[in-house]
């Protein structure tokens, strides 16, 4: 078993950065539709806290890095309130919620979206099974 001092002590993200065309546009999405906190802009850059982990939105360094991003799976407590929440804003849904996986104690929900730069991510939803089911 490798020991922090034997390996790079990664913790956790700290950071993860989506590639936007568009700084403004998506600062707008990840705030207003989405919810994030925005923590501070500098030029051509925009910062959020999600849960912790710092989002970062900002246009491309070089060619190489000019592409769409991962996909994120942003963890809500209610699938179907964040759906509407979606639907309300005009978001381009990509797929509606759908049980995904049950599991033994909760069932694993999903709906999948586009931001206003076409980065296709999800929400997710981890909804307790009931004592009775």
């Amino acid at each position: 078993m490798s020991t922090a001092a034997e390996t790079l002590g990664i913790q956790n993200i700290g950071q993860i950065s989506i590639i936007v065309k568009d700084v403004e546009r998506a600062t707008a999405f990840y705030r207003d539709v989405l919810g994030l906190s925005l923590l501070f802009t500098v030029p051509g850059m925009a910062f959020f806290d999600c849960g912790g982990v710092r989002l970062m939105l900002g246009t491309a360094s070089s060619p190489e890095y000019d592409h769409p991003s991962s996909i994120f799976y942003f963890r809500v407590p209610d699938i179907q309130a964040g759906y509407q929440r979606l639907i309300k804003h005009g978001v381009d849904i990509v797929a509606p919620p759908r049980l995904i996986a049950p599991m033994p104690a909760h069932d694993l929900w999903m709906t999948a979206f586009r931001d206003g730069e076409g980065n296709i991510h999800q929400l997710m939803s981890e909804v307790p099974r009931t004592a009775h089911a």
